[in-house]
């Protein structure tokens, strides 16, 4: 509750010295990567709210709510890149709010989602990155357009986040595990940045779980979501350390234990654990991350050892530290 009051910030930069430099230069904290965190703390809170009950959480959630709309219930900071998107999601998950006030919040999300949409049908990371597609983005904007589309009864949206999906599927996999690129290019379809960039390996489960779970089970692509939830898990196990953990690059023991990606993989086992065909393994994957998670929490119960920020296509953080994102996927996961 106190760092959704006051998230601690998440820094553009792995710069440890002379950061009021970087302050002045507008390159030290970011509203988009801000808001992940908070989206993040968000589902956590709101899981715990589902199983306690507990109106003291339920009154937190609405006055943050409220610090970022305004009286129309559009957003008091517009959306401008996917990641805001998330945030949107993470309302659309509080049962006990009435979802009809924020519509414009939601539309606003929507029209920013729409303004990314490339000719190949699928939506860009950022404005200026148009020529590549992310695997961030499918746990950004996945679940918001499949949650937003169903709620509203808007089809194509729902289909934008199904197909981004499948596109990302098709062009930006290993060939022979289901572990994600960190991007591909839109015109040549090739992959581009790392495969087996932990975090990125969470954005894809963020997206596909949720998105799966949020889609009755009548619907079309339901089960085609299904089977890519069984491949992806039995992929993920190969590389899960008898710890629990996973390290930042998926394949390279030599490389750093990251808890961001093992906090979201636990979240992706949670999930997984409704489909029979891979309980079993995903009930044993969850509570093997959890016991690693707990191994490298604080006294204060802050969970430690989270990759930063990544800076971009094939650069990524060597900072390992406190982030609110991976708390909320804690707490999502004990609470599911």
């Amino acid at each position: 509750m106190r760092w959704l009051r006051k998230t601690p910030t998440v820094k553009l930069t792995d710069n440890t010295r002379l950061i009021f430099i970087d302050i002045l230069k507008g390159k030290y904290r970011s509203s988009a990567i801000q808001s992940w965190q908070e989206a993040a703390l968000l589902l956590g809170l709101n899981e715990y709210a589902k199983t306690s009950n507990d109106i003291a959480i339920q009154k937190e959630i609405a006055n943050f709510i409220q610090t970022k709309t305004d009286r129309s219930g559009a957003w008091i900071e517009k959306p401008m890149a996917s990641d805001h998107a998330i945030l949107a999601y993470a309302f659309l998950n509080m049962d006990f709010i009435d979802h009809a006030i924020y519509k414009p919040a939601f539309d606003e999300t929507y029209g920013m989602i729409l303004s990314l949409k490339g000719e190949d049908g699928t939506a860009a990371y950022k404005n200026h990155k148009k020529d590549f597609r992310f695997v961030d983005t499918i746990g950004f904007i996945c679940p918001f357009l499949v949650t937003y589309g169903l709620k509203f009864n808007i089809p194509e949206a729902v289909d934008l986040g199904i197909n981004q999906i499948l596109e990302y599927q098709k062009y930006g996999m290993m060939p022979h595990e289901n572990i994600p690129c960190h991007t591909y290019h839109v015109a040549t379809k090739i992959p581009t940045g790392l495969f087996g960039w932990g975090r990125g390996l969470g954005w894809w489960v963020i997206g596909l779980a949720d998105s799966w779970q949020a889609l009755p089970e009548n619907h079309a692509a339901k089960k085609h979501l299904e089977q890519l939830m069984m491949k992806t898990a039995r992929s993920v196990v190969k590389f899960q350390e008898a710890s629990g953990a996973f390290h930042w690059l998926l394949f390279d023991p030599a490389s750093r234990l990251d808890s961001s990606t093992v906090a979201t993989l636990a979240w992706f086992y949670s999930v997984g654990e409704a489909i029979p065909e891979i309980a079993d393994e995903c009930h044993v994957g969850k509570e093997k991350a959890l016991n690693y998670l707990q191994s490298v929490t604080r006294r204060n119960g802050a969970v430690d050892f989270s990759q930063g920020d990544t800076k971009g296509i094939g650069v990524y953080s060597q900072n390992f530290d406190l982030l609110p994102f991976t708390q909320g996927f804690v707490l999502r996961t004990i609470n599911l």
